[in-house]
């Protein structure tokens, strides 16, 4: 392989820049530090004008040349807001309800995945390897084809994908699943992914197949952030604020998808169930708002801000807060410090591609006195890590019965389901899920 060129919608920050806590540009650090490497996408800038004068701007830092375009307005909310976010993301997390569909915003897809492969055909070599990322491209490779391009092409999805009963609720399915012959190799995160997404392919008589390829962590270098965050002056204040008490977190970007709701109320179950409880636990809930403009997220928002209310104004003293809730983003070694710090994580999406926060709160633990991991059945992280306390998080009175679990289990459980947790964590990296995929579409053969 002469070189990686990876896709994706968004490109990583560049120099002078922190990057965010979480994301593809974490997932993707080993396999980008071992290849010569060009990474293509949308700058997150929008531009004014005519869309035909779309300057490709290009920076290189060591090994790796980032190569960006803009989009206008229109394709931003057609495209991004639009397609993307508003129809393909709410139905690959099982809420077809949700979708907001137009052809404008479908047309304005296809427009938007075409500039990407017009801007980027030019830039390929000879010998490249192009690895496209999620759901926001499912249509890039068919487009590049039909630029002549012959290089292999693999298209990972991050996120979920339906049982065909469910994905043929867009009207375009079909001809959306037809784009993906163009890939060589196709990656999922689960085998119930991979065995939906073939499904699909049967019934439609489409040549081609789903492999699972789970993501994973970089576990050492998140361990080793906990360790060097203990030393933090928000974490030090946050010791002595909690006054020995044990502390409840959770951690997720705020979409519908997270259970948000659902793991509030479960919150509110125990301290109605187990009153022993009241005043002596806190819990943290770190929720960075995101795609603040669309009304969902606009509904969901102001949903938690009267739930956290109503548990704060029934359960609350003059001198203990129930939640603490925060709305804007932390850095990776302050998130790593305050895992290593808690007793228990509600990590309870109603669905997910894999969720990669239980890893890392995993990763986080000390190996002497580990806090207990409440994870989500519907997490695609769940199969493989069975030693969590695994809840339905449309059940409040199962959250509530593993948060009384998982407070009031003995030491010696604790590290032994950690450890067992921990091997998964330490098997399943990030380096090994891009090493595999890469070498799976390495060895693919070219005309």
């Amino acid at each position: 392989m002469r070189r990686l060129v990876i896709v994706s919608n968004r490109v990583p920050a560049l120099r002078g820049r922190k990057q965010p806590a979480g994301g593809l540009a974490v997932a993707l650090k080993d396999a980008v530090r071992d290849h010569p490497c060009l990474w293509f996408g949308w700058s997150g800038q929008q531009i004014g004008g005519d869309s035909a004068d779309r300057p490709l701007n290009v920076d290189t830092v060591g090994n790796v040349t980032y190569a960006t375009i803009g989009l206008t307005q229109r394709e931003y909310n057609g495209f991004y807001q639009g397609y993307s976010n508003g129809i393909l993301w709410p139905l690959c997390h099982y809420r077809a309800g949700l979708m907001n569909y137009s052809r404008h915003d479908q047309k304005i897809y296809d427009d938007v995945n075409t500039v990407f492969a017009n801007s980027l055909a030019p830039l390929l070599e000879d010998g490249d390897v192009v690895w496209v990322h999620d759901y926001h491209l499912f249509p890039l490779g068919k487009v590049l084809r039909h630029l002549k391009v012959k290089a292999r092409i693999g298209f990972f999805l991050h996120i979920p994908f339906p049982p065909w009963s469910l994905m043929r609720s867009l009207p375009e399915a079909a001809s959306l699943m037809r784009a993906l012959r163009a890939y060589d190799v196709i990656g999922v995160q689960t085998e119930d992914d991979a065995r939906n997404m073939n499904e699909a392919f049967s019934v439609l008589g489409i040549p081609a197949r789903a492999r699972v390829f789970p993501i994973g962590i970089d576990p050492d270098s998140f361990a080793a952030c906990a360790r060097e965050g203990q030393s933090l002056p928000q974490v030090q204040r946050l010791k002595q604020e909690l006054r020995g008490m044990p502390l409840i977190i959770g951690v997720d970007r705020m979409d519908y998808s997270k259970g948000l709701p659902e793991r509030l109320r479960g919150y509110a179950t125990f301290l109605k169930r187990y009153p022993e409880y009241r005043g002596k636990v806190v819990y943290l809930q770190i929720t960075p708002v995101s795609r603040g403009s669309v009304p969902e997220y606009q509904s969901l928002r102001a949903e938690l801000d009267q739930i956290v209310g109503h548990i704060n104004g029934t359960y609350g003293e003059f001198d203990w807060t129930p939640v603490r809730y925060l709305t804007h983003p932390l850095p990776r070694e302050l998130l790593a410090a305050f895992f290593q710090l808690s007793s228990a994580a509600l990590v309870t999406p109603l669905r997910d591609g894999m969720n990669l926060v239980a890893k890392e709160y995993v990763a986080a633990q000390q190996p002497d006195d580990p806090g207990m991991l409440i994870l989500s059945r519907f997490a695609g992280a769940a199969p493989d890590m069975e030693d969590a306390l695994l809840v339905n998080p449309h059940d409040s009175d199962e959250i509530a019965s593993a948060l009384h679990m998982a407070l009031s289990m003995s030491g010696s459980e604790r590290r032994l389901r950690w450890e067992r947790l921990r091997t998964d964590v330490w098997r399943v990296t990030a380096a090994n899920w891009a090493r595999s995929f890469i070498a799976a579409l390495s060895e693919v053969r070219t005309a």
